[in-house]
């Protein structure tokens, strides 16, 4: 199972700022520490403040926080709210399932007890386990130039990074 990307800058940006506790954080600011582009970091602060991850605020003094505290959200949480479906078959969805032993097959329910383990997992998880390590987060993510820069994305890499994103309904 391999997450979107969209869950995955969420959650990068729910670290980040609760790594920052009570500071406003600019998607400027986010899109240098992360080297995510501007345009997706928009989409995914539009969103998370939608559903109350985060308060946005826009202006000359404006930034994002986090709209709960940290230890108030749930990492499954945030993975249901940003995942697009669970679908780990084709036979989960019934529109597109063509499977010829769905209506028999066991490995369903098998994938159904999969996916539901791995959300159990992740609910045992607050955005504050995260981050009990916030210095080094910080460090390793620091605007003024001294953390080390990260090589440069293969081509496919680079490919996925420019592709648009797929924003949760």
């Amino acid at each position: 199972m391999e997450l979107s990307r969209f869950s995955d800058y969420s959650l990068r940006v729910l670290i980040y700022a609760a790594a920052r506790e009570n500071q406003k954080v600019t998607l400027s600011e986010l899109a240098q520490a992360y080297r995510i582009s501007h345009h997706h970091l928009v989409k995914i602060v539009h969103y998370l403040g939608k559903v109350g991850f985060l308060n946005n605020r826009r202006g000359r003094s404006g930034g994002i926080q986090l709209g709960k505290k940290p230890d108030e959200i749930r990492v499954g949480d945030v993975i249901r709210q940003t995942e697009t479906h669970f679908n780990l078959a084709e036979c989960f969805n019934p529109a597109t399932d063509v499977c010829r032993i769905s209506p028999t097959c066991r490995l369903k329910g098998v994938f159904h007890e999969a996916r539901d383990a791995f959300l159990d997992v992740l609910d045992h998880y607050t955005l504050e386990d995260l981050v009990q390590n916030r210095g080094p987060i910080l460090r390793l993510l620091t605007l003024n130039g001294t953390a080390p820069a990260p090589a440069p994305p293969s081509p496919a890499v680079a490919a996925a990074m420019n592709a648009p994103l797929e924003i949760p309904r």
